[in-house]
């Protein structure tokens, strides 16, 4: 295993920076160890606690710029199985042809992957704090609720550039690097005041089809009229919608 100082690591995630932030995504280190100390024992990493993992967020900009050229190399876009997810899968599996050859030797947890129980590989929202991507925030974090004992609040994680608009895709875990000395990051608390952050979470809970709650905080860029159309669609009838989206982009290129 490498031994990786802060200089490298910071290093490594510029350069996958450059590569890419054209194509809507940006990364954020952690360690392994910080991870499991926030989640039970099923959801550990069994890893080094000091191996390097790597989050991948993608921005509004993703549909544009990965999702929808992925499609139009496809022969008929509405019978590609999981299309968003097949391309992220082929964008981030770009990752090998940037590291350096010895830490080529990586795992990639994505978001939608669960285990043989039906649990998510990894819990996404956990990662995304510990790694100061974005403030996970749930009702432990509003010191005197409104809600009553039995009500089940889930939490929402925020980022302080995108609001809500953005999602967590994957963790890269490179089993040989080993970062001991790296410094956490805390994520940005950009809902401070407990009133707000009461209503960041009944927005999200009552009422998240209406995509209010990730304007809670202001947002450099958020998703277009395509992008929403298609993750407000039934994901049975998203072939449909990406047929209309595709042929009305290329009738506009056209015109």
């Amino acid at each position: 295993m490498e031994g990786y100082s802060n200089t490298q690591v910071h290093s490594l995630i510029d350069n996958l920076s450059k590569h890419y932030l054209p194509y809507g995504f940006e990364f954020y280190p952690f360690l392994t160890s910080w991870y499991n100390s926030k989640v039970t024992s099923v959801f550990e990493l069994p890893y080094n606690p000091d191996t390097l993992a790597i989050l991948a967020v993608s921005t509004p900009c993703m549909f544009e710029n990965t999702f929808l050229p992925f499609l139009k190399n496809k022969p008929d876009p509405s019978n590609t199985r999981d299309p968003l997810d097949q391309a992220i899968i082929n964008k981030l599996q770009d990752i090998n042809t940037i590291l350096p050859d010895e830490l080529k030797n990586i795992i990639i947890l994505y978001d939608f992957e669960l285990q043989p129980n039906r649990a998510p590989k990894i819990l996404m929202q956990t990662a995304g704090h510990i790694s100061g991507a974005a403030y996970y925030y749930q009702r432990s974090d509003v010191p005197a609720d409104t809600w009553s004992e039995g009500d089940n609040i889930y939490g929402v994680s925020m980022h302080p550039k995108y609001g809500g608009w953005f999602a967590f895709r994957a963790v890269i875990i490179i089993e040989h690097a080993i970062a001991p000395d790296l410094l956490p990051r805390e994520p940005v608390d950009c809902v401070k005041a407990s009133d707000r952050r009461i209503e960041l979470l009944n927005r999200f809970n009552k009422n998240w089809k209406d995509w209010t709650y990730r304007d809670m905080v202001d947002s450099i860029e958020r998703y277009s009229e395509d992008q929403k159309l298609y993750f407000g669609t039934l994901p049975s009838e998203r072939g449909e919608v990406i047929k209309k989206i595709l042929v009305s982009r290329n009738e506009r290129a056209s015109s």
